[in-house]
């Protein structure tokens, strides 16, 4: 998976907005007066969020990957 296949509004969060933004829509999606339209936009944005952190954080282990094998 590819960064850039990330929404561009999405890239510009760091991982604490992100895990925020998550948060409100999970709040959002457990609500019972919730329309199908608008928990279909919030799921696929939260698919979005969670490929945009799983990134991130495969970056970061690449990146302690290659300084380990340099030392």
């Amino acid at each position: 998976m590819k960064m850039k296949n990330i929404p561009v509004d999405i890239k510009s969060k760091s991982l604490n907005e992100a895990k925020s933004e998550i948060a409100d829509i999970l709040e959002r999606l457990e609500n019972e007066n919730v329309d199908l339209e608008s928990s279909t936009k919030d799921y696929e944005r939260l698919l979005s969020l969670n490929r945009y952190i799983d990134l991130l954080f495969r970056e970061r282990l690449n990146k302690i990957r290659s300084t380990k094998k340099e030392k």
